[in-house]
């Protein structure tokens, strides 16, 4: 298997990447959200949120 960032074969400490680099560098891949796929939004989607509870306001 060869790391998903660098293309180098991995280490098992590491897996599936090669170092502890390569590693932090897809967790900020994700912390950045540079892998989240693409959506399309319903056309109702803001009316439904609009009408969704605010987190102010508890359930009877």
């Amino acid at each position: 298997m060869s790391c998903p960032i660098c293309q180098r074969a991995a280490v098992p400490d590491y897996r599936p990447f090669c170092s502890r680099r390569c590693a932090d560098i897809d967790l900020g891949n994700w912390l950045k959200g540079s892998y989240a796929l693409p959506a399309d939004t319903p056309e109702d989607f803001e009316n439904n949120k609009e009408d969704a509870p605010s987190p102010e306001q508890k359930p009877h």
